[in-house]
């Protein structure tokens, strides 16, 4: 992974993250060896073309969709989220938090 930009490490780490699961923006970021660079993390999503991309699975530290409540996007994210299992109450994952590692979610 060496030779990947710092994006390519970010959009393959997203694509990582298991179905029904979610990870944090900061998190995101650690993973693909950026740590503290949530907000790098954020604006790869944003211009994100790829429609397959999973940026649904991406969330708030707090477990909390980003996006205004109520909105397109946020109401968007709330459904596939749901659609994979994910219990979401008024726009907040329940039930679960991010894994540390990689090796903590494919371990256990």
């Amino acid at each position: 992974m060496t030779d990947l930009s710092a994006a390519e490490r970010i959009l393959a780490t997203i694509r990582a993250i298991p179905r029904g699961q979610v990870a944090g923006y900061g998190e995101v970021a650690r993973r693909a060896g950026l740590p503290g660079r949530a907000r790098l993390v954020a604006r790869v999503l944003s211009e994100n073309q790829d429609a397959g991309l999973p940026w649904h699975r991406v969330l708030r530290s707090d477990g909390r969709i980003a996006f205004p409540e109520n909105s397109r996007a946020w109401r968007e994210q709330a459904r596939r989220l749901r659609a994979e299992g994910v219990i979401v109450e008024k726009g907040r994952v329940r039930g679960q938090r991010a894994a540390a590692t990689l090796d903590e979610q494919v371990w256990g």
